[in-house]
This record gives structure tokens, C-alpha cells and sequence, in this order.
């Protein structure tokens, strides 16, 4: 998924084409990124600069993977629509300069984390043990998973910046313009909190913990703020660069858009207020706030925000167990306005229509490939679609057969798709192992098998001698039409619908009844094309297990 302006266009068709065609798509990255080509109109630079950002308070999740391969769209997107001509970066951004909250609920040694609370993530011991601290363990997942995706991106730390004196001369310009930072802020807050809030933070020289106290006075010509140490009453006089403050994260985000120069930068729906007074007072440090949009949150299955600190929803890891890297950006590019659930039974979905989306990519024109999601997750140049079988019909045939193994399948496989192998298709070689995964942790201890009624037990003895007559290599197509011949009858028969041939319909209950007797589930792939796979004679063979079992 790197980043590079490459297209499957004809010979014929020049960048120029391409370019036109980028300029009226009304896909959501070629939307995003005019907003920058206008940005760039009105006061132009050499270099744009994509911002994104990670909370490193607990352990990385989708959400922050979704905002990379996002931003990574949005600028793909700007190059295309500029022809490549202007330098861009993306740069991860990390704010483990922020003081740990409160302990997260999915990390070992809590009880070691409690002593330090209040101190900046890098200052925290590593509850894991395996880098010098939280934050820099996080930090490190975040970015092994990004590179594994390959995105280009530079990461950045909040500590490292404010130590190296990378934000030195825009601090300095916040501690002069302090009154008109809190006039933008100050309306914001509670009364309470109003009455002793101030921008800097003095980070306590002793104790290490980001000190949240009033400023008693500031002088912008020194470089210097004066705060009282709320234990002792001692006052102290301390310059507000080299590391020894930090911002408060509103004033940090808008001094860091400044310091960084960053032109786009999108927020979960729930930063809305902040990114306005962000941007004003990014207007107040005499910059423009960076372009951007507010993206609808991740619900785990219960309807609750994602957290990283609650580790709810799903982890980055968990969804690559049971599906593709490339179903995972699918579901980030969809809608990125629209609230979705981000849980398991999103996955099967994601992952077929995925290949769905890259069959129908070679029959497309220019224009409509550009609408096509498979164009922004792969930076206009996606693989040639060759997946045989779909993933909900592998997870069919797996909780059909019980299969505990991969050679099971390439049984069923290698029968249905001559000369189809785990070595000639390793893409599908891995959804083989996914739908053996996801069988495993969430089919097997969900599967129900419902006891057919009278009428049904009838219709299952008629559909097993229909089936028994078929050619051990019946077609698809052929076997879909015996179902339909059997299901013609009360309580399927549906006589307001129409089949191609002008026969009664038949309704979705007969197939509901199949899936849920037969197979010990609510839904499935086409049942014709089920049967082809699994076989005729396996498919008597499991009529026969259910009738016994119901006898």
C-alpha cells in the first residue's frame, strides 16, 4: 500500500487524462485533496505536509492505523492531482510527551503503573518490559505495524521534539501571544478550571510529573514562566523550551501545526471543538490551520467508542488473524464520515467485497476506477484479481466439513477449480488459513442446528433425491435450479415473485431453512454454488445427518 502515483491506464491515456479525470471525481480523497490544490493557490509552497497523530496512552489500535491509510489516500490523491510536481510528506506524530491519566486496562503491572501517574509517557517504565518506557514500547508497535503495511510516513516524538528545541522559537511565540492564547481558550473551560488554567506546563524537575498549576506570571522577552510547586508553596522560574514544559494539548496541537508547517490533518468526529480552537489559535500564532475533515468514530459490537486504554473493539493484530491487510483498508476507506461498528462480523463482508471491487476494476473505465476503493488502497495501481472462491463460501465449507485443517479445504478446492493450488494461489492459500481462524473463534461456538418442521423434513427428503439424480460434476447453475424446482412449494412458495423462466418464486425462507438445518448457521454463500463445491454426494450425505438427527 506505499505510497506511489501509479495507474493501470492504457498506453493512450496520459497523466494529463488521468489528472483531468481526478479533478471531477467525487471520490473522498480526490475531494480532500483539492481542498489543498486550493490551499496552495492562495499562498503557494514547495513542499505539503500531512499530519497525523497517535495518543501513545495505550496500546496502538484500528483507529490509528485507519488514519494513516486515510491520510495516505488523501495524498496520494494530491499527487495525482498535481502531477507529482510538489514534494509531500506524511508525518506520524506522536504525543508521548503527555502525562500518563490513568493506568490502561489491557496492560500487565498496573499496579508498577499507578506509581506514575501524572509523569510523560516516555518517563513511565515499560509495564512490558521490553523498551526503556510506555511510551516508546507503543511507539514501537505503531510503527512495526505501519512499516509492515509499507506506508511512507516519518515518525516524529512530542519528546523528542520539545527536547531537541524543534518547537523552541514557536513556544517562544506562544508564551508572547500567551493573553491572546487564553482568550481563545478561557471561554472553553468550566469556571473552575478557568480560573487556573494556563497553556504551559511545567514538567516538576524533581518528581518528573507534568505540573497542571497556574502561571503566576511570564515574561515572553526571557523566555520564562514563574509557577508555585502545589506541595510546597515554592515558587520557580523556568524557560518554557528545551523540554522543561509542554503545552496544554489544544495550544500543543495548533503550536505543533505551526512548528511543522502542516497543510492536512484530519479528527475523529469528537475533536470537532478542538480542532476549531486549535485552528484559532493557530490564526493567532499568524499561520493557517492545516486542511482537514472530521471522521465518524469506530463502535465496538456494544455501540461504544473505541478506546485505546479499554482496548474494546478490535486490535490491530486480531483482524489480520482473520482477513487480508487489504479488507482492513477497504473498511477504513468506506464512508469515513458514517459511524461503523469496527467488530468481528465485519470482517467476511469486507473481505469478499473487497475481491469483488477488484474484479470488477478491469472491466472499468478511467473514470470509474477512480470511484473504485481498490484504486486508493493500492495508490492506483491494484493487482490483477484471482481469488476463486469467496471467503464466505471457505467459511462454509469449513463449518460444513469441521475442517481442522488447510488440506481439508484444498480437498473440496482442487475438485471444484482444477489445478487451483495452495502454490499457484497464495492469496487464497491465505484465506484458507483466515476462514480456519475465524471458524475456530467465532463460528464453531456459535453453531446451532434448528430442527426442521414437518412440512421442512418433506421438502429436505425431496431436495435429497432431487440432488441424488444430479452428475456427480452438476454445474452451479444446474444444482441453484433443482433448489428453486424443490423450494416451489407451500410454505417457499412466494407466487407474488417471478424466476427468469416464468415460474413461481420462492422465497428466502427456503434458504434460510438450509442454511440454519442444514449447516447450523443463519446465512451463507449462493447454495448452488455451495453444493458444487462441497460435492453432491456430501451434500445427500449431510441432508441424511440432519434428518437423522431431527428423527
Amino acid at each position: 500500500m506505499k505510497d506511489r502515483p501509479e495507474s493501470m491506464m492504457s498506453v493512450t491515456e496520459t497523466a494529463a487524462s488521468l489528472r483531468e479525470l481526478a479533478e471531477q471525481s467525487n471520490a473522498w480523497p480526490f475531494e480532500e485533496a483539492r481542498k489543498i490544490v486550493a490551499r496552495l493557490k492562495k499562498t503557494p509552497k514547495d513542499e505539503v505536509i500531512f499530519e497525523t497523530g497517535y495518543g501513545p496512552s495505550g496500546l496502538p489500535h484500528i483507529g490509528t492505523f485507519g488514519e494513516v491509510a486515510r491520510t495516505t489516500m488523501v495524498r496520494h490523491a494530491f499527487r495525482v492531482l498535481t502531477d507529482d510536481k510538489i514534494k509531500t510528506r506524511l508525518i506520524a506524530f506522536s504525543d508521548d510527551m503527555d502525562g500518563l491519566r490513568k493506568v490502561p486496562d489491557n496492560v500487565p503491572n498496573k499496579e508498577m503503573l499507578t506509581l506514575h501517574l501524572g509523569k510523560p509517557l516516555t518517563r513511565v517504565p515499560d509495564p512490558f518490559g521490553t523498551h526503556p518506557s510506555f511510551g516508546e514500547h507503543n511507539n514501537a508497535r505503531l510503527r512495526a505495524f505501519l512499516d509492515t503495511f509499507g506506508f511512507e510516513y516519518e515518525f516524529m516524538s512530542s519528546t523528542e521534539c520539545y527536547k531537541s528545541g524543534l518547537f523552541d522559537a514557536t513556544l517562544l511565540k506562544v508564551l508572547e501571544r500567551f493573553d491572546a492564547v487564553m482568550r481563545i481558550m478561557l471561554p472553553s473551560l468550566r469556571e473552575e478550571r478557568a480560573q487556573t488554567y494556563s497553556p504551559f506546563l511545567p514538567i516538576d524537575p524533581k518528581s518528573g510529573v507534568v505540573l497542571q498549576v497556574p502561571v503566576l506570571s511570564h515574561d515572553a522577552k526571557r523566555g520564562m514562566i514563574t509557577y508555585e510547586e502545589p506541595e510546597t508553596q515554592e515558587r520557580f522560574t523556568v524557560p518554557v523550551t528545551g523540554g522543561r514544559c509542554k503545552l496544554q494539548w489544544k495550544p500543543d496541537w495548533a503550536m505543533r501545526w505551526v512548528a511543522l508547517g502542516i497543510d492536512y490533518e484530519m479528527a475523529g468526529k469528537d475533536l470537532i471543538d478542538s480542532v476549531k480552537l486549535s485552528g484559532e489559535i493557530c490564526r493567532a500564532l499568524g499561520s493557517a490551520p492545516p486542511e482537514g475533515f472530521n471522521y465518524e468514530l469506530f463502535l465496538d459490537e456494544k455501540g461504544q467508542k473505541i478506546s485505546k486504554s479499554k482496548g474494546n473493539g478490535l486490535t490491530i493484530d486480531e483482524w489480520l488473524r482473520y482477513a487480508s491487510p487489504e479488507s482492513l483498508s477497504l473498511f477504513m476507506y468506506r464512508e469515513p464520515k458514517s459511524a461503523k461498528r469496527l467488530y468481528f462480523d465485519v470482517i467476511p463482508r469486507h473481505v469478499d467485497d473487497y475481491q469483488q471491487f477488484l474484479d470488477g476494476y478491469a472491466r472499468q473505465d478511467g473514470k470509474q476506477r477512480l470511484s473504485n476503493p481498490v484504486w486508493h488502497i493500492h495508490a492506483g495501481n491494484p493487482p490483477v484479481a484471482d481469488m476463486p472462491i469467496s471467503f464466505a463460501m471457505l467459511l462454509t465449507l469449513v463449518s460444513t466439513s469441521n475442517a481442522e485443517n488447510a488440506e481439508t479445504l484444498w480437498g473440496f478446492i482442487g475438485r471444484y477449480r482444477p489445478g487451483v493450488t495452495a502454490q499457484t494461489h497464495p492469496k487464497l492459500n491465505e484465506a484458507v488459513e483466515y476462514a480456519i481462524h475465524y471458524f475456530r473463534d467465532f463460528v464453531l461456538p456459535e453453531k446451532k442446528f434448528r430442527q426442521p418442521a414437518e412440512s421442512e423434513r418433506k421438502a429436505l427428503l425431496d431436495l435429497r433425491d432431487a440432488l441424488s439424480n444430479l452428475a456427480p460434476d452438476a454445474t452451479a447453475e444446474l444444482i441453484q435450479d433443482v433448489l428453486y424446482d424443490v423450494g416451489r412449494r407451500p410454505p417457499f412458495l412466494d407466487e407474488k415473485k417471478k424466476a427468469k423462466d416464468g415460474k413461481p418464486g420462492v422465497s428466502l425462507d427456503w434458504f434460510n431453512m438450509l442454511y440454519q438445518v442444514l449447516l447450523g448457521q443463519e446465512k451463507g454463500p449462493r447454495f448452488g454454488s455451495f453444493v458444487a463445491v462441497y460435492g453432491v454426494k456430501n451434500t445427500v450425505d449431510m441432508i441424511d445427518g440432519a434428518l437423522a438427527r431431527s428423527a
